[in-house]
């Protein structure tokens, strides 16, 4: 499969959003250095991480991407209300992953504080923006592998 060829998904949640625009730019700049065409990018933007998994099932049904990449920031408060955020986004999104058979990169913070998400976002602890986006890149790379090899 080459790069040229390949459609990818990044779903972003607006909510934290001087958090998840960082995560947006060092993806969308990874996905683009690694030679993608910005065309073959679509970028859409959701109003909290709790919708990412609805609009990850939509992309995948629609079978025009080869992998969505989900970003967004869920920062700890005083209330379980963060429990239930973390619980309910990642669990959507492996069932997506596993539903349709399509990587679904979870590149969603899950931090104590603000702090905390500024040094995954180039800070101390790496670009997880970044990453995300190696990660649908190799995982495009082992499905394509494993289509191929049968």
């Amino acid at each position: 499969m080459k790069k040229k060829d390949v459609q990818v998904a990044i779903v972003v949640s607006e909510y934290n959003e001087t958090i998840t625009s960082k995560l947006l730019k060092g993806a969308l700049a990874r996905l683009l250095e690694v030679g993608m065409d910005e065309k073959s990018i679509a970028v859409i933007k959701v109003p909290g991480a709790v919708e990412i998994p609805l609009t990850v099932a939509c992309l995948a049904k629609i079978n025009k991407y080869q992998a969505i990449i989900c970003l967004g920031a869920v920062i700890r408060g005083e209330t379980s209300h963060y429990d239930y955020v973390c619980q309910m986004v990642s669990q959507g999104c492996l069932q997506v992953m596993l539903e349709f058979n399509i990587p679904v990169v979870f590149g969603v913070l899950t931090t104590d504080n603000i702090e905390q998400a500024e040094d995954r976002v180039g800070g101390k602890e790496g670009h997880k923006g970044v990453e995300a986006a190696d990660t649908a890149m190799s995982m495009m790379s082992v499905v394509q592998h494993i289509i191929t090899s049968e």
